[in-house]
């Protein structure tokens, strides 16, 4: 019997003890946003667990994760996957972040974004518990070079909406990337706020950016099925631009792609 204890004793402090020398390190993802982190940061032989959202229409790299596992944020999933690190945005509750830190994993946490400095920080962090210093350096690269090769002296407002009617003024990364793509942001205030339609019928922008639409055909339909019929027009003969979903839901490097789309949305006539 002591030596059976003895043996578990041994197993467990290797499970515990963190990848071997030279190995990779082993990575878990709790939601879709960390999905993206640990796809374009890791080698792909070392994820052992992505969300079970990562091949939905709004994940971004949702073409990279065919043939790897996909997990429950549980704890018996992660145990039984034995990460070395576990990266999340919003998946999983305090007391599965203390449990996973407990069986000797660390938890990489990606954090809300204001600005693309708080996207590069996001970057290097994950970045750098995964050993893949140069990985990161080369997103953070990328995310430069595209909104360096689109900046433009600002010159023409535009409104961000989304089917919930909620809007993103001064301090959202939604904001810089109007303002990096040379629109004026239109939104009434700073921070994320539901807007009045009747307001917006009153007095529409010039322009609209919509966010989590299909298409700017859907945007209209959304307010004419709901009623608002004038909106839905506005919304159909004023839209430069609709965010493709996987562009918007996580605080990552392809806020850059957004910066491209909507910066050859604003030099098109």
């Amino acid at each position: 019997m002591a030596g059976v204890r003895a043996l578990a004793a041994v197993v467990l402090a290797a499970v515990l003890a963190g990848p071997a020398a030279g190995a990779p390190i082993r990575v878990f993802s709790l939601d879709q946003c960390a999905d993206q982190y640990v796809l374009a940061l890791s080698p792909h032989e070392a994820i052992v667990g992505l969300s079970p959202r990562v091949g939905d229409r709004d994940s971004y790299l949702r073409d990279q994760s065919t043939g790897l596992p996909r997990r429950r944020a549980s704890p018996e999933a992660i145990l039984a996957a034995r990460p070395d690190v576990v990266v999340r945005y919003w998946g999983g509750d305090p007391a599965l972040v203390r449990a996973i830190e407990r069986r000797g994993a660390s938890v990489v946490q990606i954090d809300e974004a204001s600005d693309f400095a708080g996207v590069r920080t996001n970057i290097q962090r994950v970045a750098g518990a995964l050993d893949q210093g140069p990985r990161g350096a080369a997103l953070i690269q990328r995310m430069d070079a595209q909104i360096q090769s689109h900046s433009a002296a600002v010159a023409k407002g535009a409104f961000y909406l989304t089917p919930g009617e909620v809007t993103a003024g001064p301090g959202t990364l939604i904001d810089a990337i109007l303002t990096a793509a040379g629109f004026r942001n239109l939104a009434p205030g700073p921070g994320y706020q539901t807007v009045s339609i009747e307001r917006l019928v009153l007095d529409p922008p010039d322009a609209f950016v919509l966010g989590f639409f299909d298409s700017a055909y859907l945007a209209g339909q959304h307010w004419a099925a709901g009623g608002n019929h004038v909106l839905g027009k506005l919304v159909r003969e004023r839209t430069v631009s609709s965010l493709n979903d996987s562009l918007l839901g996580c605080p990552a490097w392809f806020a850059g792609d957004a910066v491209q789309a909507l910066a050859a949305a604003r030099r098109r006539p």
